[in-house]
């Protein structure tokens, strides 16, 4: 993409609304705009990052046996009546009249429509086990929406639900998510910490957060040190195996937020406890029956009686995770992206613009970068090199590519490493070598 032609609306000032650096940084650096509290336009830049995310999502979800559907964002009242959680969930949920005077809502979750999709599609235990999941946007409406996309009103969500017969084969279930999580955010170059949680409105009697440690994160955590050098599963793992003892590993050592800690805990601990702040990305719960007893969700068991599911539920804040990212990443003079969700992974820097030596280098580079599939932000713009400079900083591409006069005069390149700052000038097609091999 040549920046001349690419929409990105950069700031040079800081936007005095924003009170944390990912909402400044996203507004700075052209990602979104708000459209009304905690509701915001999503820019091509900001755009790419969140297509790149949920891209991540989505792998590892079917990798670990998941299959996509995509349900409304609009949910009939009734179910939610049936459920009863209709009148509990609170004023945060959107509830609407249609013209024919029927109760209907904007979903802020998902068990009440999955539990009355699967109820009438699965009626005997050989259908199971089932993980099903979609990623939409979802509406709550947040008393006082603040911190940008991190504590936004309208979000996009990954949120993920399994169906099984029997505790053990939930578990199961359970497990595998537990797993998934961590290799996603690890994909993200986030380290996500495993965390004991209450249930909140979702309900149920196991659950988990999933905590990335940022100096700026709303939650204040506490853990043993060594769980922060666990090494993350890689893509040897098989997801039919006992993953239990793998799980058991993640959760032996003490990590809890500050709403499950444990000062006995604390004192026992010593020099090991790890006190800091965290940004919650991911929530998994087991429930159980809650959903299948009251909605009548039953499937024929292997003695023809009727067996209510167990349920599991798993969710991933995508959009949050843009904020998060930057939260956990980021310099003074603007976003490191990691280069998984790097909107792009090249900046192509021309310090002269106009100079038809120069013109003709860039352009060739340009085009030997997109025919290697590698996506790259040409900066073409006739402006002077500290701003190009500043703004290719600001968005935070994993590597810069600078070309000059004194470079192409030397034979030269420089390639700039975003996230160490590391510089070093090499032949165009060494350079090249290095961002395609």
């Amino acid at each position: 993409m040549r920046r001349s032609e690419y929409f990105l609306p950069t700031l040079k000032e800081n936007p005095k609304e924003a009170q944390i650096v990912s909402h400044t940084y996203m507004l700075r650096a052209g990602m979104i705009r708000q459209s009304s509290a905690g509701i915001y336009s999503w820019l091509p830049l900001g755009f790419n990052v969140l297509k790149n995310i949920e891209q991540i999502i989505r792998e590892e979800q079917d990798r670990a046996g998941c299959q996509e559907l995509l349900m409304p964002t609009i949910q009939p009242a009734d179910i939610w009546q049936e459920s009863g959680r209709y009148e509990d969930y609170g004023k945060e949920m959107l509830r609407i009249t249609d013209r024919h005077d029927r109760e209907i809502l904007y979903g802020p979750t998902n068990e009440e429509l999955i539990t009355e999709i699967f109820r009438g599609s699965v009626k005997s235990y050989k259908d199971l086990p089932k993980l099903l999941y979609h990623i939409q946007w979802k509406f709550r409406d947040e008393v006082r929406p603040r911190f940008g996309i991190m504590r936004g009103r309208e979000f996009l969500m990954k949120d993920s639900y399994s169906f099984d017969l029997d505790f053990d084969s939930a578990k199961r279930a359970y497990n595998k998510m537990f797993i998934a999580y961590l290799r996603t955010f690890a994909r993200m170059g986030l380290k996500a910490i495993p965390m004991q949680a209450d249930s909140g409105p979702i309900g149920g009697d196991m659950s988990h957060e999933f905590l990335v440690l940022a100096e700026t994160g709303e939650s204040e955590m506490f853990c043993h040190k060594d769980i922060l050098d666990f090494d993350i599963p890689g893509d040897e793992i098989n997801y039919n195996d006992d993953l239990q003892p793998l799980v058991n590993r993640w959760t032996s050592l003490y990590a809890a937020t500050d709403e499950k800690q444990d000062q006995a805990q604390h004192d026992a601990l010593g020099d090991k406890l790890v006190t800091a702040r965290g940004i919650e990305v991911g929530h998994i719960f087991y429930f159980g029956k809650k959903y299948s007893e009251s909605m009548n969700a039953v499937v024929a068991g292997p003695d023809g009686e009727n067996v209510a599911l167990e349920m599991g539920s798993y969710g991933i804040g995508v959009s949050r995770l843009v904020g998060a990212i930057i939260e956990a990443s980021h310099d003074d003079d603007g976003i490191i992206w990691p280069e998984e969700v790097a909107p792009f992974k090249v900046g192509l820097i021309n310090l002269r613009s106009g100079d038809d030596e120069c013109d003709k280098a860039c352009e060739d580079i340009y085009a030997k970068l997109q025919n290697a599939g590698v996506e790259v932000l040409y900066d073409d713009r006739n402006e002077r090199a500290g701003g190009k400079f500043v703004d290719t900083d600001l968005i935070g591409l994993p590597w810069q590519l600078i070309l000059g006069p004194r470079g192409l005069k030397n034979g030269v390149i420089e390639l700039k490493n975003r996230a160490s700052g590391d510089r070093d000038e090499l032949s165009v097609d060494a350079a090249l070598a290095k961002l395609t091999g």
